[in-house]
């Protein structure tokens, strides 16, 4: 009978070594590398080029805004962005709240705010990004956002 706890505390124990082994170092120093990545991301658009934005997604990239269908793959994503530096979007601030490593991913959980050229603020809100490496590079992957700002009330053309 004693054994038999001796043995199970001893199969935890491994099982906990096993577990502890199997975490990277990368899942805790990986939050440097998304915050470059982000810079990149914010200056690119500051600087109103859609170009340089394509280039900072995998090439299957997609992604997902509100009110708008999946927008997929760099053309595609290159012309999404396009027209929102043509609206004059260019000042945006990402602000990390976690990032998680998982295999060969990096899961962002973060919080954006939009200004116009009066720092004005257009829009916040949060996103997800997930990361992957491409050519020994993090890019995003899948990236999908929505504005904390409700959506106006539907006016009713019968009044």
């Amino acid at each position: 009978m004693r054994s038999n706890i001796i043995y199970s505390r001893i199969g935890i124990l491994l099982m906990l070594v096993i577990l502890v082994s199997c975490v990277s170092k990368e899942n805790f120093d990986q939050k440097p590398e998304i915050v470059k990545a982000n810079q990149q991301f914010m200056d690119a658009l500051h600087q109103g080029n859609a170009m340089e934005l394509a280039t900072l997604y995998t090439v299957d990239a997609q992604v997902m805004p509100p009110n708008h269908e999946i927008v997929t793959g760099t053309k595609a994503i290159q012309a999404f962005w396009q027209s929102f530096i043509d609206m004059g979007i260019k000042n945006l601030t990402l602000d990390i709240a976690e990032v998680e490593s998982l295999h060969n991913t990096i899961i962002e959980v973060s919080k954006y705010t939009i200004k116009g050229d009066s720092a004005n603020i257009i829009d916040q809100g949060k996103y997800i990004v997930i990361w992957k490496k491409e050519n020994n590079k993090w890019k995003l992957h899948r990236d999908i956002f929505n504005s904390n700002i409700p959506l106006e009330p539907k006016v009713d053309s019968a009044e």
